[in-house]
């Protein structure tokens, strides 16, 4: 007999991105980012945008069609950072579902970051770890330990989004504003170190997410994206401080013109990186091992076991 391999999806509705994984257990079909930024303004109004959610509806309207091209079984749908601090999320769940089909499920931290362990560590050899996996997105950073499982996991109200809403409002920054970034970084890894047992441990540090890839092609001079290259691409301590002190000094126009640097990532890049780069400094990390496979990938495992 043979066996009909069921095909299941995940989208995760994030705080800077919308994405979308297909797969029937065996190969990916369909794998999708769109930059919605969602979280646009949430810090400082505590509610979703409207103009925001209809960013994420546009895509979500897309992302139907190739469910349905794709004769999706199930599909788990998640929301994060800036649905966990917006007051109006449910009016948001209920235009997701009309428009998906699907309802988004409110993640909490620790609930996305070992989905996102998962998702990163399903290809790595266990001999390796155990592993820190970070997950820097654009309203909290992950941070899990383990080896085979998630053993620990704590989510820090820090991503590219927040700290650059926050705390950068000239292009290019002002030194005190680089400060800021890395100094409320430093004290959110320091109840890290403190509450997440195992991290000093960690033998591996693991990258997910877009500046973290962005990163990694920016390094790689990249002009158009190519998974294969930066998936499992080792990113040294001296490379990021590089990319972070290149990116950082330049304007918003003179970053674009780094190869690798997408539109619509440039003006939360160094938000981003200053969270890599402390997590490298203060952590004792001489390398960051990127992965393209992430929570999408934990979501669509956890439809398959």
């Amino acid at each position: 007999m043979i066996q009909v391999l069921e095909v299941v999806a995940a989208v995760d509705c994030g705080t800077n991105s919308t994405r979308l994984l297909i797969g029937d257990g065996e190969q990916t079909l369909d794998r999708r980012m769109r930059i919605t930024r969602m979280g646009e303004g949430v810090d400082s109004t505590g509610r979703l945008d409207p103009e925001a959610v209809e960013r994420v509806l546009v895509v979500l309207r897309e992302y139907r069609e190739v469910l349905d091209h794709h004769g999706v079984a199930r599909c788990r749908v998640t929301a994060t950072s800036a649905a966990r601090d917006a007051a109006n999320r449910e009016e948001f769940f209920d235009a997701a579902e009309a428009t998906l089909g699907h309802r988004p499920e409110l993640l909490s931290g620790p609930e996305e970051g070992r989905l996102s362990f998962a998702g990163a560590t399903a290809e790595l050899d266990p001999a390796d770890g155990p592993f820190l996996v970070v997950d820097i997105g654009g309203g909290s950073t992950e941070f899990v330990v383990g080896t085979i499982e998630a053993e620990a996991a704590r989510s820090c109200d820090i991503g590219c989004v927040r700290l650059s809403e926050q705390w950068i409002h000239h292009d290019p920054p002002l030194p005190e504003e680089l400060v800021a970034c890395l100094s409320i970084t430093e004290s959110h890894l320091d109840d890290v170190v403190r509450e997440v047992s195992g991290v000093s441990e960690a033998r591996t540090l693991v990258g997910l997410a877009g500046t973290v890839s962005c990163a990694a092609a920016v390094e790689l001079g990249l002009a158009t994206y190519d998974r294969d290259r930066i998936h499992h691409f080792r990113l040294s301590k001296e490379a990021v401080e590089d990319v972070f002190r290149t990116l950082a000094t330049e304007d918003r126009a003179e970053r674009l013109a780094n190869p690798g640097m997408e539109e619509e990532r440039a003006d939360v890049i160094v938000g981003g990186m200053a969270i890599l780069v402390k997590v490298m400094r203060q952590l004792g990390f001489d390398e960051c091992l990127v992965s393209e496979s992430d929570i999408l990938d934990g979501l669509v495992a956890s439809q398959q076991s």
